[in-house]
């Protein structure tokens, strides 16, 4: 088996990561083998570039977002259509439309900065684990040159037990005119890290704090356009059922690509529910509490 089969292979295995370095061919540097490769600039020829099609999940504009960032609006969205609707609904039992206002929009404020905060330190505690994994993969290629060799081994063999010792060598031997590279493709797809973002933080923070800001807002719009409460909360509960049945269609179809239409609906019909027993909690206890 060639170097260039094995490189065939691995990018196979891992043909949902495009920017792969060590998957990549070009024409700067010849080996025996009869392929160009060039494991610094990590970049394909146009005569050899390994070409997987992409499968398509209808998802349009939602396809190209990062998926991290999808997965933090609907974790903000999540808590902001449930925890205010829940609030605003508790509070309407008092009767006095202000008070709903007031306490739905300092329950907003204050939760969206706490989902903000808390995305922040998720997104930092990611970074700095990445970055320690990175820090002991260098001291033990420093240290121990053949345990980051044999690191190489273990995961070629572990993708495919089939890889002959000579083909394994010979990769490992490419992989070595690159120490940074050894590093990476160790964290990559040895301990399966990606790189973070160096703006992911903020970027996690604004998404989850925005999310819950806008879609605690809902539940507090109509509100501001009734002169009795109970009217609001009517208006507010069918706006919500509305807005929670589409939520978690959608959110469905981002999250699983093949999901049915029955899947569709059922994730909707359960946002309903959450939100809606949430909602009627918190309105009963208030009343009893009253």
């Amino acid at each position: 088996m060639s170097l260039v089969a094995i490189k065939n292979a691995v990018s196979k295995l891992v043909s949902k990561n495009d920017e792969a370095p060590l998957l990549s061919n070009n024409n700067n540097h010849n080996n025996s083998y009869g392929s160009s490769t060039d494991v610094e600039s990590g970049k394909n020829t146009h005569e050899d570039q390994l070409d997987y099609p992409q499968p398509s999940n209808g998802l349009g504009f939602f396809g190209k977002v990062d998926p991290r960032v999808m997965s933090d609006l609907i974790i903000g969205l999540s808590d902001g259509l449930t925890v205010p609707f829940a609030l605003t609904a508790g509070l309407s039992s008092l009767g006095d439309a202000r008070l709903v206002i007031t306490g739905g929009f300092a329950e907003l404020i204050s939760g969206a900065i706490s989902m903000g905060l808390g995305g922040y330190l998720g997104a930092k505690s990611e970074s700095d684990y990445y970055k320690s994994e990175v820090s002991q993969e260098k001291k033990k290629f420093y240290s121990n040159t053949q345990l980051i060799n044999h690191e190489i081994e273990d995961i070629l063999l572990e993708m495919n037990p089939n890889f002959s010792e000579d083909t394994v060598i010979s990769f490992v031997k490419d992989m070595q005119r690159d120490p940074g590279l050894m590093v990476d493709f160790i964290i990559k797809y040895g301990k399966g890290l990606d790189e973070p973002d160096d703006n992911r933080q903020w970027i996690s923070a604004v998404t989850i704090g925005g999310g819950y800001f806008a879609g605690g807002f809902v539940p507090l719009v109509p509100y501001f356009f009734v002169d009795k409460v109970i009217t609001g909360l009517l208006v507010s509960i069918v706006l919500m059922t509305i807005t929670l049945f589409w939520f978690g269609y959608f959110k469905s179809q981002v999250s699983m690509a093949d999901s049915t239409l029955q899947r569709k609906v059922l994730e909707g019909l359960q946002m309903v529910a959450v939100g809606g027993v949430a909602a009627g909690a918190a309105w009963f206890f208030v009343k009893i509490i009253e």
